[in-house]
């Protein structure tokens, strides 16, 4: 499995730049590598309304038991939602904090 290195460090501007997409191969690897593992505990995100609102989650690792809600979490753009959710994994998997 892939691990996050040092070199990967350059490729954070390119998602605070495109965080939707479409990603560099380089960017999808350092991707799915957040994505894969267990899901216990991963950041996600709810659409509190559809377009309008995002709420920080939590997933529960199991299947049928719905995410829970980071309380006071809330976003008012996919973007803002999919750059705090990829610093907060970015943190987990590196250490670094992205400011």
């Amino acid at each position: 499995m892939y691990r996050i290195a040092a070199k990967d460090r350059m490729l954070v501007d390119e998602f605070r730049q495109q965080p939707i997409g479409p990603h560099s191969p380089d960017l999808q690897r350092v991707l799915n590598t957040m994505r894969t593992g267990p899901n216990e505990g991963r950041y996600c995100l709810i659409c509190t309304k559809p377009y309008q609102e995002w709420q920080l989650a939590r997933m529960s690792g199991r299947r049928g038991v719905p995410p829970t809600r980071v309380d006071g979490v809330f976003y008012n753009s996919r973007e803002a939602a999919e750059w705090d959710v990829f610093r907060r994994r970015w943190k987990e998997a590196t250490g670094e904090d992205l400011n």
